[in-house]
């Protein structure tokens, strides 16, 4: 019996392939797996969903388009859950045992650092599409998000400008962990270039799901009273960012009075917050909704389409922001490089993306350097709408060139601007 059965199942396999049909098991080995590495619960879920989101959205329009190589892409999606070992943990399964052969994930530095080694290990490939502190290059990891020149620097330039206000006293409040630690050690240096001296720079960290701001917001009343323009610049992250501002809001620190200028705040996290006490403090990214043109146009009916289509959670009031812009670019950048080295092999891929350029949404076109793993990014400062939307109040000229190794921190000279492939 067992014989006859399989015969039949040989005799049928056959049939289909003659008919032009594959088998189950065939249609399962004729995909491409790619890994979503996103906290989907925990305090960066107020983040990081909508990557997830936008992730699934760029697989589904490539596979309409006909896949990468003629496959179809399947998304592995997992949740670390906002615990950074998890990160780690989910990132082996991914490379291991899913046989992933790209990873698109991670929101803080420190989940970052947590799936380095891992990534370094097994020689997978992983897509970080947030801003960062900088201070890292790795064979194994294409960085779609900004440095510290395609943000930090050029927003606290505008804050000691005379268009923004011309501050010469600085709060720098952040999340406890190593990316505002970073960015802030990096911006200290910076105004200590421009003359700024230590008593003129309070410091700040809170941790991860903070919520109680009372008491650091009347120690930045008490500090901006004291003499000088004061600014207050954010690198708090995740849901803390909404008592945040709605502690901002019920102190009644206006923007003409101290500006908050935020590094991780964008239309998805604005979302829950009455905006209307928040008028005109900013934010400083690489794409704002708000950008008109028909790239972005398209880019944003695309996310509204998707989040009716999907069901999800309040579709009507969907936004785009920075960090899906960067993971919708790094996506269609990683397809582009596999159908050029037409493979999936890591070291090839990573071969292919070097200067793979994709017309992004932000109106430019974004182009991955030949040699440091970073996107070359305009940077645009915005001033909070009523409608949780930004109005772009100062832009450069076009993409500015990330540096890795920021200038500011002694002995980045002596650091090469691509990473070791050995």
């Amino acid at each position: 019996m067992q014989r006859r059965n399989f015969i039949k199942a040989a005799t049928l396999t056959v049939a289909l392939a003659a008919a032009g049909l594959t088998s189950l098991s065939a249609l399962a080995a004729d995909t491409i797996k790619v890994g979503i590495l996103h906290s989907l619960s925990g305090t960066m879920a107020i983040s990081e969903t909508a990557l997830k989101e936008t992730a699934l959205m760029t697989i589904d329009e490539i596979n309409k388009a006909g896949g990468v190589m003629g496959k179809k892409l399947e998304p592995v999606v997992v949740d670390p859950a906002s615990n950074w070992p998890l990160f780690a943990e989910k990132a082996r399964q991914l490379i291991a045992k899913d046989k992933v052969a790209v990873v698109f994930g991670c929101w803080t530095s420190v989940s970052r650092k947590s799936v380095l080694p891992v990534f370094k290990e097994l020689n997978g490939l992983l897509f970080y599409p947030v801003q960062y502190e900088g201070e890292e290059l790795e064979k194994n990891v294409f960085y779609t998000g900004a440095a510290p020149n395609q943000q930090a620097i050029p927003a606290v330039e505008y804050l000691m400008s005379k268009d923004g206000g011309a501050a010469r006293r600085f709060v720098l409040l952040g999340t406890d962990y190593v990316y505002p630690r970073t960015t802030n050690k990096i911006l200290r240096a910076f105004l200590h270039s421009k003359g700024v001296k230590d008593a003129d720079i309070m410091e700040e960290y809170t941790p991860f799901g903070h919520s109680d701001y009372q008491t650091i917001i009347a120690k930045i009343k008490k500090f901006a009273s004291e003499g000088k323009k004061t600014a207050v610049v954010s690198t708090i992250n995740g849901d803390s960012n909404v008592p945040f501002y709605k502690e901002l809001g019920n102190a009644g620190l206006k923007a003409t009075d101290v500006p908050v200028v935020a590094f991780s705040v964008g239309e998805e996290e604005l979302r829950g917050v009455d905006t209307k006490p928040l008028l005109g403090h900013l934010a400083a990214w690489n794409y704002f909704e708000s950008i008109k043109n028909p790239t972005n146009a398209k880019f944003i009916k695309m996310y509204k389409d998707w989040a009716k289509k999907q069901k999800l959670p309040n579709a009507d009031t969907v936004v785009t922001n920075d960090p899906m812009e960067a993971t919708y670019i790094g996506i269609h950048m990683w397809k582009q490089a596999v159908e050029k080295a037409k493979s999936t092999d890591t070291d090839k891929v990573i071969a292919a993306m070097a200067g793979q350029t994709f017309k992004a949404p932000s109106g430019f076109t974004a182009t991955m350097d030949p040699k440091n793993h970073h996107l070359h990014k305009p940077v645009f400062i915005g001033e909070i709408r009523p409608d949780g939307q930004f109005n772009v109040v100062w832009k450069t000229p076009g993409p500015v060139k990330a540096q890795p190794w920021s200038p500011f921190i002694p002995g980045n000279d002596k650091k090469k601007d691509e990473p070791d492939t050995k």
